[in-house]
C-alpha cells in the first residue's frame, strides 16, 4: 500500500512540474491531476500506515 502512495506522489509531482509552468488548457488539466493524485497519495499513505500489518 505504501508503494502505491509513493507512485501517486511521484505522479502528482510530475503533474505539478508540467502544469504549473505551462500556459493553456493543459495547465488546468495538470493542476486538477496534481490535486487529485495528491489526495490519492494521502489516502493510500494513511491506509498503508493503519493496515495493522508489521514490517
Amino acid at each position: 500500500m505504501r508503494w502505491f502512495a509513493v507512485i501517486f506522489l511521484v505522479l502528482a509531482l510530475v503533474a505539478a512540474v508540467f502544469g504549473f509552468g505551462v500556459v493553456g488548457p493543459s495547465a488546468s488539466i495538470a493542476k486538477i491531476l496534481f490535486f487529485l493524485l495528491l489526495v490519492i497519495f494521502l489516502v493510500t499513505s494513511v491506509a498503508g500506515f493503519t493496515d495493522g500489518r508489521s514490517r
